[in-house]
């Protein structure tokens, strides 16, 4: 895992996967580049 956002309601989560998803691959990889430049696994963080 190399992005994740926590959030404490489901429906906002569910809501922000959709807009995510909906995105242009790019847009995709921007983001994760903005959160984790370098690609960390970041399932330990959790």
């Amino acid at each position: 895992m190399v992005y994740y956002e926590q959030y404490f309601d489901i429906g906002e989560a569910i809501a922000r996967e959709k807009q995510i998803k909906a995105g242009s691959r790019q847009k995709k990889i921007d983001l994760i580049n903005s959160f984790n430049r370098e690609w960390r696994d970041l399932f330990d963080q959790l």
